[in-house]
């Protein structure tokens, strides 16, 4: 490259030497005066474009190089100096006369990789160290589609299980397996373990809910002091509100334990009945006491009178306790959005679970209005669940007085108040009971919202939750305490009268 650069210097020494003429002399006289020395005439134009191509020969192989950065081939050199010389005709010139020897540099071809296979998301949820509110001796498991039964035998064995039951549910579109433990392995300690199997796509406790109704005050035989004791029916303006709406036709699903169906209180407002349990049982308190508040219309006054209630067997127990599962709660929840329910009312609390969660989601997105107690825990209880998920309405439970009961949930899970605090309310065998909690306050609400929905059909959910919150009214406390205040049956149907 160097000797390609000096030849073209020498060369334009010569050609700028060839143009350039001599000096003229002459010799004079003696006396004569010295001779004018001229230049001679300007350089032509063939002769800058001479110089100008030999300067392009010279520097285009430097700039080159600099730019490829590597030594340039004769082959791209020749290419160069034709083109500086005879411009374009000059490349093809050199193309005929020294064809191109570069070898374009070879790239490593990478292979295509194979389609990434894609597994479903594996979701092993154990429960938080505490946590103490599942069954000792239950898993729930979701393998992947397709997954075969020697697999199923496989996993049973290793980690000494018995298979107890299969339910597809409708809103989620998951297939889930009920299985007891019956090794010494710990809840925990089972779903750890089956995470080892690659086809299990969901594992998790069998989670307990509890029905949030203390023991009954008292029971009778009789509600003929019911006016002098029934004291929601002034505190939400129920006789006027009637006169508005009575809630006519409304499906409310009332997931709890066994009702009284055959209770006075309680003829005829039983549209469809679902035992998720499937066992022998006897009329419980508690689900006749929420189905009371909500519909009783003979000796006692309902917040709806004229609704038509589903109702969902899904808690078992004695007395006043009434106790259910994951399993049960999401078999109840997904038979009441395929009746086309239009209110869930959940008179339970428990732990956080995933699988609740997500039921309640695809409810709410159906539509449905989600209503639920926000516990009896106590004040420095942490959220309970379902009323502390989003989309459901957490209510609260106060006195007389508007006073919060003291052994209610706080947090800003708490949605609302309702009466929840001595409440006379239908009890199985045809009598009544005075009842206490934030169970009978959140049935309080469901009362409320089918007053709104027979008002207006072609309410949301979220539109049902602004009416129960702008339409109730301020009681003293903190927010986190009572929420938007007690709600009330009359402003919240006079709302929607316009």
């Amino acid at each position: 490259m160097r000797r390609v650069a000096m030849a073209a210097i020498l060369t334009i020494a010569t050609i700028v030497g060839a143009f350039e003429p001599a000096f003229g002399q002459s010799v004079a006289p003696p006396n004569n005066p010295p001779p004018v020395v001229t230049r001679g005439g300007a350089i032509t134009p063939l002769g800058w474009y001479a110089i100008a191509s030999i300067g392009c020969v010279a520097v285009s192989p430097m700039v080159a190089t600099v730019a490829l950065g590597r030594e340039l081939t004769i082959s791209e050199v020749h290419h160069l100096t034709f083109s500086c010389l005879l411009g374009p005709p000059g490349w093809l010139l050199a193309d005929a006369l020294f064809p191109s020897t570069v070898t374009p540099p070879i790239r490593p071809v990478t292979p295509p990789k194979p389609p990434q296979r894609t597994a479903r998301g594996r979701n092993i949820n154990i429960p938080p160290a505490g946590e103490i509110h599942f069954a000792p001796n239950e898993i729930l498991v979701e393998f992947d589609v397709g997954t075969g039964a020697a697999y199923l035998a496989e996993f049973a064995r290793s980690l000494q299980l018995t298979p107890q039951e299969t339910h597809t549910f409708a809103l989620t579109g998951r297939t889930l397996q009920r299985w007891r433990i019956d090794g010494t392995r710990s809840v925990p300690d089972t779903l750890r373990a089956s995470s080892r199997f690659s086809r299990v796509s969901l594992a998790q406790a069998n989670f307990f809910y509890l029905g949030q109704q203390g023991a009954p005050a008292s029971t009778r035989d009789s509600a003929a002091d019911a006016a002098a004791t029934q004291y929601v029916v002034s505190k939400l303006h129920l006789l006027e509100a009637h006169r508005i709406s009575s809630g006519d036709d409304v499906l409310v699903a009332v997931i709890d334990s066994q009702i009284d169906t055959k209770h006075p209180d309680l003829a005829g407002v039983i549209a469809d009945q679902y035992d998720v349990i499937g066992t022998p049982a006897v009329a419980h308190s508690h689900g006749t006491a929420m189905a009371g508040a909500i519909a009783a219309h003979s000796k006692l006054v309902g917040v709806a009178p004229k609704v038509r209630l589903l109702a969902v067997r899904a808690f078992t127990g004695e007395g006043a306790s009434a106790q259910s599962t994951t399993f049960s709660i999401l078999k109840g929840i997904d038979w009441a959005a395929s009746k086309n329910a239009r209110i869930v009312n959940m008179s339970f609390a428990g732990p956080a679970d995933g699988l609740v969660r997500e039921m309640l989601g695809k409810t709410h997105a159906r539509g449905i209005v989600l209503i639920a107690a926000v516990g009896n825990a106590g004040p420095r209880s942490p959220p309970l669940y379902p009323a502390a998920y989003p989309h459901v309405i957490g209510i609260t439970a106060t006195d007389a007085d508007d006073k919060l009961m003291p052994q209610a949930n706080r947090g800003p899970q708490v949605v609302a108040a309702a009466p929840g605090v001595e409440i006379l309310a239908p009890a199985p065998g045809g009598s009544y009971q005075v009842t206490s909690g934030t169970s009978v306050a959140a049935a309080h609400a469901s009362g409320v919202a089918a007053l709104l929905l027979a008002r207006r059909p072609n309410l949301s959910s979220d539109d049902v939750r602004r009416v129960l919150t702008r339409t109730a009214h301020a009681v003293p406390g903190a927010r986190n305490d009572t929420g938007a205040g007690v709600i009330d049956a009359l402003g919240a149907v006079n709302s929607l009268r316009n």
